[in-house]
C-alpha cells in the first residue's frame, strides 16, 4: 500500500500573495526568506491578526515549502530529538529519532506563543537557529545534523513578555496593531471566505502573483552574496545603533545583514540609505532603551527659568499644607489668622 505524501494531500496554505495589510511583515518575512542568517522574526500583537497564516505564507516562498510548528507544550526531547542508547552500545551506533528542529531543516519553524516557552528551550532553540547545527549528547554519546530553517515566533504581550536576553536574539521584530479600517476588515474577511469555500480555486486565482514574488525572493537570494556588507554602510549603522543606545553588538550585524537583503530585494547592486532607513525599526524596535532625561533639581535649574519651589516640607518636618511664602510689600501690615481653639 502506498502511503500518500502529507504535502499532496493538505490544505493548501493562504498565498502571502493575497494577505491584505501588513505590509511590513510581509516585507521582514521577505527579507528573512532571502537571507535566513538574519535570524528570524519576533511578531507582536493580539489574537485574530493572521499571524499563523502570514508564517505559512512564507513557506510557500522556500525551495522546500517545509513548515512545522513547535507545540506549546513540547519537551527538550521533542524538540531536539532523542539517542537509543541500548541500539549505541549494542550495535555501536547512535539511533537517532528526529525532533522538531529535524524536521524543520530547509524550511519555516513556527513558534506561537514562544513568551510562555520555558526559557531554557526559547535558548536552545535560538542557539540551533543562529548555528543552523542541532547536536544532542547523552551519556558520551552524540550525533549532530543540519537544522537550517526560518525562524517566526509569535507572541502576545498581554500575556508575559520575553528577556530582554531571548528578545535580542531575534533578527527582526514586527508588531501588528489590533485596529484596522473597516475597508481593510472587510477585504480580509472576503478573502478568507473565499480561500475557506475553496482553497484550490483561490490559490489558482492568486498563483500569478504568489509565482511572481517567490521569483522575487529567489532572484534576491541570488543576487545577494554580490552585494558588499560595505564600511561606509555599516558607519552609518553603528552611528545609528549607537544614538539608540542598544546593547551589545547584534542589533549592527543583523541591521547590516538586513539591509543587504533589502537591497537584494529591490534589485540593486549595493547598500543605499533607503536600505538601511527601510529596515531600521525592525532590527531597533525590541532593542532600543528607553532613555529618560533626568529630572531638573531646584538648584540647577533650566537655562532661563526661575528656580522651582518644591512644595513638600523637608524630612522631619510636619508642615504639610503649609503655603509657601510670598513678599509682602512695605508698610503694609498683614494679620496672620489664627485656627479656633478646641472646646
Amino acid at each position: 500500500m502506498t502511503v500518500p505524501d502529507p504535502s499532496m494531500t493538505d490544505t493548501p496554505h493562504f498565498p502571502l500573495a493575497a494577505v491584505v495589510g501588513a505590509d511590513d511583515l510581509k516585507l521582514a518575512l521577505c527579507l528573512t526568506a532571502i537571507d535566513p542568517r538574519i535570524g528570524g522574526v519576533l511578531i507582536e500583537g493580539p489574537r485574530g491578526m493572521a499571524k499563523s497564516t502570514l508564517a505559512r505564507g512564507l513557506a510557500d516562498l522556500l525551495a522546500s515549502g517545509q513548515f512545522v510548528t513547535l507545540p506549546l507544550g513540547a519537551t527538550e526531547e521533542r524538540l531536539v530529538g532523542t539517542l537509543d542508547l541500548d541500539a549505541a552500545l549494542s550495535e555501536g551506533r547512535a539511533q537517532f529519532s528526529p525532533g522538531v528542529l529535524a524536521k524543520a531543516d530547509g524550511g519555516v519553524l513556527y513558534v506561537d506563543e514562544v513568551n510562555l516557552l520555558p526559557d531554557h528551550l526559547v535558548d536552545l532553540l535560538l542557539d540551533v537557529a543562529a548555528s543552523g547545527i542541532n547536536q544532542i549528547e547523552r551519556d558520551g554519546i552524540s550525533h549532530r545534523h543540519a537544522a537550517r530553517f526560518v525562524l517566526i515566533g509569535t507572541m502576545n504581550p498581554e500575556e508575559g513578555e520575553l528577556r530582554p536576553q531571548l528578545l535580542d536574539r531575534f533578527g527582526l521584530n514586527v508588531a501588528l496593531s489590533g485596529q484596522t479600517l473597516p475597508a481593510e476588515r472587510s477585504q480580509i474577511i472576503r478573502r478568507r471566505l473565499d480561500f475557506d469555500a475553496d482553497p484550490q480555486a483561490f490559490c489558482q486565482q492568486w498563483q500569478a502573483q504568489q509565482v511572481a514574488l517567490k521569483q522575487r525572493c529567489e532572484q534576491a537570494r541570488a543576487r545577494l552574496a554580490a552585494i558588499e556588507l560595505d564600511d561606509r554602510a555599516l558607519g552609518l549603522i553603528t552611528e545609528r545603533c549607537f544614538a539608540a543606545g542598544v546593547d551589545g553588538m547584534r542589533a549592527d550585524l543583523v541591521w547590516l545583514r538586513a539591509a543587504r537583503a533589502h537591497a537584494a530585494w529591490r534589485g540593486v547592486s549595493e547598500i543605499e540609505a533607503q536600505d538601511i532607513d527601510a529596515v531600521a525599526e525592525f532590527a531597533l524596535r525590541h532593542r532600543r532603551r528607553n532613555a529618560t532625561p533626568p529630572a531638573q533639581s531646584p538648584e540647577t535649574p533650566p537655562s532661563g527659568q526661575a528656580p522651582r519651589q518644591d512644595p513638600r516640607p523637608e524630612s522631619g518636618q510636619g508642615n504639610w499644607g503649609e503655603l509657601p511664602a510670598r513678599p509682602v510689600p512695605t508698610g503694609e501690615r498683614r494679620e496672620v489668622p489664627s485656627w479656633p481653639k478646641k472646646p
